[in-house]
């Protein structure tokens, strides 16, 4: 799979995420049309714009440190479709939880829209994840 375009990039943005760095996940995501997300309950989340997105991110990573929760994700499958200028790749993987001796297992598919930028690189434009399944241990 590490060697499919855009895993990298990908790979990257899980990272950020589980290491709370808004800065360079921000880089990395545009989020032109907003993204679908999972709320702390599993249900989901409609973020419509970047200061809904901006939002959304310094809260869940604020909320998840003062919890002293620890997140990290292992992709299980991933497949891509790269045009000039946009693709698309859809990533199955498990969201884990770590959180006062429990483990939550967070089973998730998410298609993520990419698109090119002036400079070459590539953003991620679109997010929308669904909860397959959830497991605690």
């Amino acid at each position: 799979m590490d060697e499919q375009p855009l895993y990298a990039e990908t790979v990257r943005l899980f990272g950020y995420v589980s290491d709370h760095n808004f800065d360079a996940l921000a880089e990395l995501c545009d989020d032109d049309f907003g993204i679908v997300d999972l709320g702390t309950e599993g249900q989901s989340i409609m973020i419509r714009n970047r200061a809904e997105w901006e939002n959304w991110f310094h809260t869940l990573f604020g909320n998840l440190s003062a919890m002293q929760a620890q997140t990290h994700t292992d992709i299980i499958d991933y497949k891509v479709r790269v045009g000039a200028d946009m693709a698309y790749s859809v990533v199955e993987f498990c969201q884990h939880l770590v959180l006062g001796g429990k483990h939550g297992k967070f089973y998730c598919v998410v298609t993520i829209i990419w698109k090119t930028v002036a400079d070459g690189s590539w953003k991620e434009s679109r997010w929308h994840v669904s909860l397959l399944r959830t497991d605690w241990e």
